[in-house]
């Protein structure tokens, strides 16, 4: 198979220790740059702490590295930390963005020594590229056909030293040959609340907002343990302080802003409530398919899966069974609804 170089790397952008992400313009950046700024994930950080020092030391470039879990963990972030903290630059790139060979062979010819290749939703790369990524993660090499037929020649390309960094929602998606392939594997969990109260209060003070802890705290703990929902609910919220509390974020200010959001006391939104009532509604509790589900209420199969199922499952809300998705008597008492008689006959199916 032939590659053909491509401009794909005009495509992608290169992130230097300088620059910032591309949503960071504006009022300043909410990412924190250096792992000692990164709040959280504290045994993702003390093991990326060895490795990179480990690197460093050793003047080689860091092993490849996976970084999986749900969504708005700060796995881009992680990502940019970990250039910053290696002293490299950065290049951003997305799986299904890599539609050819040639557009990653032109992204990897392209790279300094050392440098970064952050692949976004990994798991959704071409099998065709995936290929050509294996002697280049191993060996540091591309093999490129050159002609066909009987004249085809094989010439192997030298790659500088570099890492990849992978992030995906779903690893259990990646094959096993590119999964095997990584060194470092780190999952990223889900935010306590004090955990998330220090990044708003930290988002709070580089946005120039008045928020006393009281305010962060009920913020953080309707965030679904997510950084970058609460980093949205405090724009939202600053929005409610400015016009309608002089400015500053208390807990009433958020608590009011929150529920015009249609945000509730555990952070769960519309989307959440019509999951939960639809299974209940139209299927007395469950079970009921993900597909069937999701046409019920009108939403992405993948985004009930990604975002909303997680949150619930961790709140106690629901289950998975095989054959399908039950409410709790958790879900019925936090609606306000009654809990039917068959919950008390009938032992709490095992979630898998």
């Amino acid at each position: 198979m032939a590659i053909s170089f491509s401009d794909a790397e005009q495509e992608n952008e290169l992130i230097t220790r300088s620059t910032a992400l591309p949503e960071d313009a504006g009022e300043g950046s909410l990412r924190p740059r250096y792992l000692n700024e990164y709040i959280g994930q504290e045994r993702a950080k003390e093991n990326l702490r060895i490795f990179i020092q480990a690197a460093k030391m050793r003047g080689e470039a860091l092993d490849h590295v996976l970084l999986h879990g749900p969504p708005g963990l700060g796995k881009t972030t992680l990502a940019a930390v970990i250039a910053n903290e290696m002293g490299v630059n950065m290049r951003i790139t997305s799986g299904p963005t890599i539609e050819k060979p040639g557009d990653l062979a032109a992204l990897l010819t392209n790279l300094q020594e050392n440098d970064i290749l952050f692949v976004d939703e990994i798991h959704r790369m071409n099998r065709a590229v995936e290929e050509i990524l294996y002697p280049a993660m191993e060996d540091y090499a591309l093999d490129i056909m050159i002609g066909k037929g009987p004249s085809a020649q094989s010439i192997r390309i030298n790659l500088p030293r570099f890492t990849l960094v992978g992030a995906t929602t779903r690893a259990g998606q990646l094959s096993a040959p590119l999964r095997d392939r990584f060194g470092v594997t780190l999952r990223l969990e889900l935010y306590t609340p004090q955990e998330l109260s220090k990044i708003v209060t930290r988002s709070a003070s580089i946005l120039n907002v008045d928020i006393d802890p009281t305010g962060a705290l009920e913020i953080a703990r309707r965030s679904r343990g997510t950084p970058r929902i609460a980093n949205r609910m405090l724009r939202r919220v600053r929005d409610f302080a400015d016009v309608r509390a002089d400015g500053v974020i208390t807990r009433e200010v958020a608590d009011e802003a929150l529920r015009a959001l249609e945000i509730d006391d555990l952070g769960l939104d519309p989307i959440d409530h019509r999951m939960l009532r639809a299974i209940i509604e139209n299927y007395g509790g469950g079970p009921v398919g993900i597909e069937t589900l999701a046409a019920t209420i009108g939403e992405e199969a993948v985004t009930l899966l990604d975002v909303y199922e997680p949150y619930l499952m961790q709140l106690g809300f629901l289950q998975r069974t095989p054959r399908g998705r039950c409410v709790t008597r958790k879900a019925y008492e936090h609606l306000g609804l009654s809990v039917p008689k068959s919950m008390d006959e009938v032992p709490e199916q095992l979630s898998l």
